[in-house]
């Protein structure tokens, strides 16, 4: 069958796949998205006398089907389609006939892909707000069972003042559920409705009904004007990239404690046996490895980050094929996200602090006998500061 663009003249197959890229592979997340976007386009169409009744009913049950087909897993998007709208009108013909054909009146695969996009991120940024607080909620576990644990508190990697356990979760889990705000202030990008804009500069002629999609498809504002589309292309994705950085950042600084705290040196904390693997050489070696590949995701999405930022840095107005290549670093960052989340909200509350292996030496008491002095003699806290420094240097009795 033909392609949407399609003019007569086949396509070299090599340039098929450099051009198709991995959207075949990728889309399939976008399959009920674009489906619930297609059925709000139709039925404006109808309402504006575009479509007939019959012809409507006809691509809005057959849209429906096919997504529930898909879900099932009765059949997936091949590189013959390019990508998930072209997979889905090719297979709405075959189902309905040529009234199929009819549904890409007024609309191009530009603001076709971005509403299938921002509906598939205003779910998924809810969904990984939900597993941020799962890993919060994992933390006020550990403080509430463990908090009154004693732990040194260190700066520069030194020893420097008494913590807790509690002081220590609940630190990370305060952070944590500012990163979960963060993501949710992203929903603002995602919130603009570009159905209509078409391929960047409205679709002339037919008197389309942009409000009527949005409201049908819950966006809090229609995107104008239609040349802002366009321009607005990457803005959502880098910003969702952003926050999930942060907020792996955060995680990664977690699981680095965690590693440190493992360490026979330290042993502040056990793991369960099935937390941790084993090592091919060393029959004593126990490996807290899921603890090691939290610490490194960050990479991964700072390299996302970045990918996605330089796509759009240099390109000039109006739709250009590059943007395409945005799909791959958000997808690989939430689902990363997604795996993270889960593995730490599973893992943590396994942790268990050993209070008898954690020493709180009497040097972490010093600021406190300083502003002990403050107090009681009323020194200046910088005498105070360089006696208690002279005591523990034992210059003073």
């Amino acid at each position: 069958m033909p392609r949407l663009w399609d003019k007569g003249v086949p396509l070299d197959e090599r340039i098929l796949r450099f051009t198709a890229g991995e959207d075949h592979k990728l889309d399939g997340r976008l399959v009920g998205y674009d489906v619930r976007a297609s059925i709000a386009h139709a039925r404006m169409l109808q309402k504006q006398g575009l479509l007939t009744s019959a012809d409507t009913a006809a691509i809005c049950g057959g849209l429906q089907a096919l997504a529930d087909a898909h879900a099932a897993g009765e059949w997936r998007i091949e590189l013959a389609d390019e990508d998930v709208h072209s997979a889905l009108e090719r297979r709405l013909i075959e189902r309905i006939g040529a009234t199929g054909g009819r549904v890409h009146l007024g609309r191009s695969r530009n603001d076709q892909v971005l509403a299938a996009l921002r509906l598939y991120l205003r779910d998924a940024i809810t969904e990984l707000a939900t597993a941020t607080t799962r890993v919060k909620d994992a933390l006020e576990h550990v403080a509430t069972e463990q908090g009154a644990i004693a732990l040194p508190g260190y700066t520069h990697m030194q020893p420097a003042m008494p913590s807790s356990v509690a002081l220590w979760a609940r630190g990370f889990a305060t952070e944590i559920e500012d990163d979960r705000a963060a993501l949710l202030r992203v929903h603002a990008r995602t919130e603009l409705n570009p159905l209509g804009s078409a391929a960047g500069y409205g679709v002339p002629g037919l008197g389309l009904d942009r409000e009527a999609t949005r409201a049908a498809l819950g966006f809090e504002r229609t995107q104008e004007p239609v040349t802002a589309v366009q321009l607005s292309r990457g803005k959502a994705e880098a910003s969702l990239i952003f926050e999930l950085a942060v907020l792996l950042g955060d995680l990664s600084r977690l699981a680095a404690d965690l590693l440190l705290f493992y360490t026979s040196e330290f042993a502040y904390v056990a793991l369960p046996a099935e937390m941790t693997t084993g090592s091919s050489i060393m029959p004593q070696k126990r490996n807290p490895d899921v603890f090691e590949l939290v610490r490194a995701a960050p990479a991964t999405i700072t390299g996302a980050l970045q990918e996605a930022l330089s796509i759009t840095a240099k390109l000039t107005s109006g739709y250009h094929r590059d943007l395409q290549r945005l799909k791959a670093p958000l997808f690989r960052s939430i689902d990363l996200a997604e795996d993270v989340l889960a593995i730490m909200a599973h893992a943590l509350p396994g942790v268990r602090f050993q209070p008898d292996k954690i020493e709180l030496g009497p040097e972490l008491h010093a600021a406190e006998q300083a502003n002990e002095l403050v107090v009681k003699e009323g020194l200046p806290f910088r005498e105070a500061y360089r006696r208690v420094a002279a005591r523990l240097r034992g210059e003073e009795s």
